[in-house]
């Protein structure tokens, strides 16, 4: 449910940012008219696309990762490393999350907003740390709860592979 949810916000915010895009540059260059605080509705729509999308790079492992230990590891082994790193990751996160938070309060308190169209930036920023938060449960889950999918694969050995 949360890989449908966060998708299709993903998905109406690329679209928001494709539509508007489009309308800006269509009325810039031919109409000579742009779109008053395009910029700024741009930033803080990428801005919400990059974290929506951060709990469903984590949840499907499409993350970057370094395997360089997975070699010498038994599975049982690659199962336990996995779930330290989701662990530590997810109190990271957390972490992270509380900052952010704190962080949105005080922009709140000060009542910042955008250059051109007076939009509360405030809002935004809890956004982000809501996103990081869930994203965090997603590794809490990850250790809770491991698939079979979580089990780190063998590396690739490039010395095992036929030429083609």
């Amino acid at each position: 449910m949360l890989d449908r949810a966060l998708g299709a916000m993903a998905a109406l915010l690329l679209f928001g940012l494709m539509s508007l895009t489009a309308v800006d540059v269509v009325s810039r260059y031919i109409f000579n008219w742009p779109l008053r605080g395009a910029f700024e509705i741009t930033e803080l729509l990428l801005l919400s696309l990059i974290f929506a999308g951060l709990p469903l790079a984590s949840r499907a492992g499409e993350h970057v990762t370094l395997d360089f230990i997975d070699r010498a590891l038994t599975p049982t082994g690659r199962r336990g490393l996995r779930r330290l790193i989701d662990l530590v990751c997810g109190l990271i996160l957390l972490g992270l999350a509380w900052r952010v938070w704190v962080k949105a309060a005080k922009i709140g308190a000060y009542g910042d907003t955008t250059e051109v169209l007076r939009l509360p930036i405030s809002p935004f920023v809890y956004v982000m740390a809501l996103m990081v938060a869930v994203t965090a449960m997603v590794h809490f889950a990850k250790v809770a709860f491991p698939g079979p999918d979580q089990v780190a694969a063998p590396s690739f050995d490039p010395d095992k592979t036929s030429p083609t």
